[in-house]
């Protein structure tokens, strides 16, 4: 009996042309998505543009480094499906907490990140006994929330920033207005990079539409060039090549709440992970049993720990991607294996980088909004499939939730006088949304059954967007 017939489609290799074609296919279908959160993190740390492009081209560098750890697998670490890692969003929130906060900042992030990645290796095989407490109308509260949340970075990018700016004067901080903020210029801007997507997702088919967010990126960067909005100076100076340091600003210092909050995002996202993973299984027709999903969920650990160490941000697997392989029907995982063989490469081009980071925010807010919105319609379209016409319980689970995920953002003073070292976990809508989530659900609903969970899991991953 010959092998070469027992090989799973999972596991066949294609023509080297090929496998580049549609490597690169992944990349871009991912790219917006994966060069936002530095870009976010970064401009609310204020670091200077080439610290911003470093971040970038560091996200890119771990992407590619997680997706090969996710893909080829190693002894226990990997689930070797045709899967994609990039920076969660949901990490987005408490991040920006941490940022604001001066005795934190950018390396405190990163000192909750290795330690959410080292909580990621060691509970990756208990996670998914966590899965009953994660019901749709849990995880699809907790991704509108991220949505909304985030919505606030995409309307402010739209915007040309914050609309106030803090200026020290006579060594008093004080808030001013930003003269930038709202200009009719960077409004059409936005605009036409908007009205650039829709009609690529109307208009476009196949590839075209899957990345219709990136080439209205792209339109609109043309746009504000011409109008001599985006400048490339920085780009000029840029090197062609250059590694990506571990460490590079510095060792990370480990705080005891910001360190319990990004463990508790590493929950939500490992049980989104899950989700996929089990999806991905019915896409692929490779059979995802306990063990193939702990060594997916350690992956997930490994991707964060490495994140942490080369200056970037927990990882996850991009739903986009998992869509894509449904699309195009080409189930290889040496496909993203490519692809993850890219992003390593584009992590090592400086230029590249400073390019992303030179598009100005008014581009990026046009997109942004079409981006951090689908988050939020995702979570609304998990919800419609939770029973609140014989479960009115539902609905007050997702009314609270919801309620006290909006707190940071329409009250930013609300929690002021709880105690200081609180506040990265008070301070995220997303984090108090999935506490309470989780504790209203129990409360109400109590917990189902581990195969019940693990069939609404790959249900709603199915038909989610990257969060």
């Amino acid at each position: 009996m010959t092998t070469t017939t027992e090989i799973h489609p999972v596991d066949q290799t294609l023509p080297a042309p090929r496998l580049l074609a549609l490597g690169l296919q992944h990349v871009l279908v991912m790219y917006a998505g994966a060069v936002a959160v530095p870009l976010i993190i970064g401009r609310a740390l204020k670091l200077p543009p080439e610290d911003v492009a470093f971040l970038i081209s560091a996200d890119l560098f771990a992407c590619g480094l997680a997706t090969l750890v996710q893909c080829i697998g190693f002894p226990g670490v990997g689930i070797r499906l045709p899967v994609m890692m990039g920076v969660t969003f949901a990490s987005v929130g408490p991040m920006l907490s941490m940022a604001a906060a001066p005795d934190i900042g950018l390396l405190g992030i990163y000192g909750s990140v290795i330690a959410a990645g080292i909580f990621g290796i060691i509970a990756a095989p208990f996670i998914s006994r966590l899965l009953p407490l994660f019901p749709p109308v849990v995880t699809g509260t907790i991704i509108l929330v991220i949505g909304i949340s985030l919505m606030r970075v995409g309307i402010n990018w739209a915007g040309g920033g914050l609309p106030t700016l803090t200026k020290v004067i006579d060594g008093v901080p004080g808030a001013f207005p930003n003269p930038n903020y709202g200009q009719l210029q960077g409004l059409g801007i936005a605009l036409f990079v908007l009205l650039v997507i829709l009609a690529l997702i109307k208009w476009g088919t196949g590839f075209v539409a899957n990345v219709a967010v990136l080439l209205g990126i792209v339109a609109g960067a043309a746009l504000a060039s011409v109008l001599g909005v985006m400048h490339f100076d920085k780009v000029t100076a840029a090197q062609w090549g250059a590694l990506v340091i571990p460490f590079r600003f510095g060792m990370p210092t480990f705080h005891l709440v910001p360190v319990i909050t990004m463990c508790i995002v590493m929950i939500v996202v490992m049980i989104e992970s899950l989700g996929m993973f089990l999806a991905l299984g019915e896409i692929t027709g490779k059979k995802v049993d306990r063990d193939a999903l702990t060594r997916g969920l350690r992956a997930d650990g490994v991707g964060t720990f490495l994140g942490g160490i080369f200056n970037t941000f927990p990882y996850t697997s991009f739903s986009q991607n998992v869509g894509l392989v449904s699309v195009t029907g080409v189930r290889s995982r040496w496909v993203t294996i490519t692809g993850g063989a890219i992003m390593l490469l584009l992590g090592l081009l400086p230029k590249m980088a400073a390019l992303v980071e030179a598009v100005p925010l008014v581009v990026l807010g046009g997109a942004g909004l079409v981006m951090f919105g689908m988050v939020a319609a995702t979570g609304a379209r998990i919800l419609a499939t939770v029973d609140f016409k014989n479960n009115q319980f539902n609905l007050f689970v997702v009314a609270i939730s919801v309620g006290f995920g909006m707190i940071p953002l329409v009250a930013p003073n609300f929690f002021k006088n709880l105690p200081h070292g609180l506040h990265p976990l008070m301070e995220s809508g997303i984090l108090l949304c999935a506490l309470v989530a989780v504790v209203l659900n129990a409360f109400f609903n109590g917990l189902g059954g581990k195969a019940a969970a693990e069939a609404d899991a790959a249900a709603a991953a199915s038909s989610a967007q990257h969060v």
